[in-house]
């Protein structure tokens, strides 16, 4: 469990924080998320990319309304967070075509927001401080860990490996599982094996058919600088005894298991997580439906997992004080662009399926949910192609070199027409199996050709239903 004093160093954080938004300048803290492949870094650098260019965007009221005077990059409040890099990742799209390279650590950045009240006693010119805070959506489900002994979290872990699809991925680490002796002597070979083999088991799960593999710890497969530390140098174990004695190999993972929960998830709780105001999660859903009902029920878990993580409810003046909740939170199935413009409602149904027990939950709490299926950056258009006389919805891009569908392979310059396939009307049949995996055609498309404007400003980045992404989570705040 988190302690007292890290929950109330929290909380004088917090008070310290909302004073200063309440009495200086109002400030919103935006989290961002999501698993592996789900467009988070995308998604961020096309967010600041609209709100600095002012684009008027149809959805987001204060660009469609000519409230948004303007927005600009300003220092961040964190100095030892590390800065979002968004002109690189920006040029990697605009001028090299090249998607950005994923989240693999928290980043984060601050845009001071001037626009035009909407009117009334109000009136008259306003500035919003909004804080994006960027990170994998792995370290999110780390969270859960808080809670758990490590006994129990090895006994959860190791009933994992027995689900639908796992067998031969876990069959190597399991092999070493057995020969561990959990009440044998302290060995610090003996626990980098057991650690390797293990990471390995999660690196499998990674690449493969559920793609959406959500067993922590989420840094074993980013570590980032704690790469070969103690605390990333442990594993589960079976067949642990009642007690579990300190000076044995069951004891050190123990207390590594425990210096892991101490030094890395729950300084990200305190510092980073338990402060955020409005949160994005953005999913693939497309990825798991291609792989299947298995992946799908493990996103859909997922998911649940991710929003027991938030500290959330409708925000009262004390709650913003000292405990600060998100209020909102949005889950968006990136990626819409890869399907016909019809199927895009589908889409969406189905990430309401996914998300509709944790909605229901979270909406009780007294927060807003919202979902949308989106394209942070559109990388296509839509077209139709002929096939035995039949006209089918398809869409147009230039695939990544190396991509194919069937025995076509594309070299990453010449465009292509594509028919995706279709999602069900009816949600429930893609958890029943009524797309079989792999039937579904989805190559990597690149970032679209954009060309600056006649003054030289960069071009707009073309997308789908961002802004109605940006309008739920921002909107109210620039009124």
């Amino acid at each position: 469990m988190i302690s007292f004093a890290s929950r109330a160093g929290s909380a004088i954080q917090a008070f310290a924080e909302a004073s200063s938004d309440l009495l200086i300048q109002p400030t919103l803290r935006l989290g961002v998320t999501g698993l592996a492949r789900s467009g988070k870094t995308v998604f961020t650098t096309a967010l600041i990319h609209h709100l600095v260019e002012t684009h008027a965007l149809p959805a987001f009221a204060p660009a469609h309304e000519g409230r948004l005077r303007r927005a600009r990059l300003v220092p961040q409040p964190d100095d030892d967070v590390p800065r979002f890099p968004y002109e690189d990742h920006f040029a990697a799209l605009t001028e090299q075509r090249l998607w950005p390279r994923s989240t693999d650590r928290i980043s984060q950045f601050r845009l001071a927001i001037e626009y035009e009240r909407k009117g009334g006693w109000r009136s008259g010119p306003g500035t919003l401080m909004l804080d994006v805070v960027d990170y994998p959506g792995e370290w999110l489900l780390d969270l859960a860990l808080i809670d758990q002994s490590y006994a129990e979290w090895s006994a959860a872990t190791i009933a994992g490996t027995r689900r639908t699809g796992r067998a031969a991925i876990a069959a190597p680490w399991l092999a070493v599982l057995k020969d561990l002796d959990p009440s044998g002597p302290l060995d610090e070979v003996v626990a980098e094996r057991a650690s390797i083999a293990f990471t390995a088991y999660l690196t499998a799960l990674r690449a493969g058919p559920e793609s959406v593999a959500t067993t922590p710890p989420g840094r074993f497969l980013m570590p980032g600088d704690l790469a070969g530390s103690p605390a990333l140098t442990f594993a589960p174990l079976d067949a642990l005894p009642e007690t579990i004695v300190p000076n044995s190999l069951a004891g050190l993972m123990e207390r590594r298991f425990e210096a892991y929960k101490a030094k890395v998830v729950e300084p990200f709780f305190r510092n980073h997580f338990q402060r955020v105001d409005r949160q994005i999660v953005l999913v693939d859903v497309l990825a798991a439906v291609d792989a299947g009902p298995a992946a799908l029920a493990e996103l859909e878990e997922a998911l649940d997992t991710v929003l027991l993580s938030f500290r959330i409810g409708r925000n009262t003046i004390l709650s913003r004080l000292f405990a600060p909740r998100a209020d909102r939170i949005m889950f968006a199935a990136t990626k819409a662009d890869h399907l016909h413009q019809t199927s895009h409602d589908r889409l969406e149904a189905l990430l309401r399926l996914l998300v509709s027990r944790a909605m229901r939950r979270t909406e009780a709490a007294g927060a807003r949910v919202g979902t949308v299926a989106l394209a942070s950056v559109r990388a296509t258009r839509e077209t139709t192609v002929h096939d035995d006389g039949m006209t089918l919805r398809a869409v147009s891009g230039t695939p990544e070199a190396g991509e194919h569908v069937g025995d076509e392979v594309f070299d990453g310059r010449s465009e292509a027409a594509v028919f995706p396939g279709e999602l069900p009307s009816r949600p429930e049949s893609v958890l029943e199996g009524a797309v079989p995996p792999g039937s579904l055609r989805f190559p990597r498309f690149r970032p679209p050709l954009v060309r600056p404007d006649a003054h030289g400003r960069p071009g707009h980045l073309p997308q789908i239903r961002l802004d109605r992404a940006m309008q739920f989570l921002i909107g109210d705040k620039l009124t």
